[in-house]
């Protein structure tokens, strides 16, 4: 199993001056439908659609994360769109919608996260190592480290949009 290692910041505000000014170069922006088909704990089990905004291509993913906090185990896959509609259809929940724009700045490869169905932007930093993540200094404007707070998490996030 792969190890997943990451921290989580509360973006206030999304950096289209950086952008502008070059500091952050756009590498992928993606629209991620996210629905989970299970979660139990530590564990979860979802799959995702995602489409690549530039060039229109969709692929799909089935992925089993185990653990809490900036270090988690991941398996992660692609599968057939059937494979995944069939999936969808079985749990017939409502997935979370968010666009991904993957950047990088000052050599540190960043993604942004606005959810289309909330008010809410996230900006993730993946690691090689836990000291990696535990030694990063965040520049202010990724905002408030958020990387253990579970209310961020995008599971609670998606358990809190299927009760409205």
């Amino acid at each position: 199993m792969a190890l997943e290692i990451e921290r989580k910041f509360l973006l206030p505000e999304y950096p289209q001056q950086l952008i502008q000014e070059g500091q952050l170069k756009i590498l992928t922006r993606h629209s991620i439908d996210q629905t989970y088909l299970a979660i139990d704990g530590g564990q979860e089990l979802r799959v995702r659609k995602i489409t690549d905004l530039d060039s229109g291509e969709v692929t799909y993913t089935h992925t089993f994360k185990d653990g809490k906090g900036i270090s988690r185990e991941e398996i992660e896959y692609f599968i057939s769109e059937g494979l995944y509609n069939q999936m969808i259809e079985a749990v017939k929940m409502i997935p979370l919608v968010k666009e991904r724009t993957t950047g990088v700045w000052n050599g540190t490869t960043i993604e942004i996260d606005v959810y289309t169905q909330l008010k809410l932007s996230v900006l993730e930093v993946e690691f090689d190592s836990l000291e990696e993540a535990e030694s990063f200094d965040a520049p202010e404007w990724f905002g408030k480290d958020v990387s253990v707070e579970r209310q961020y998490s995008n599971k609670t996030v998606w358990k809190e949009l299927q009760n409205k």
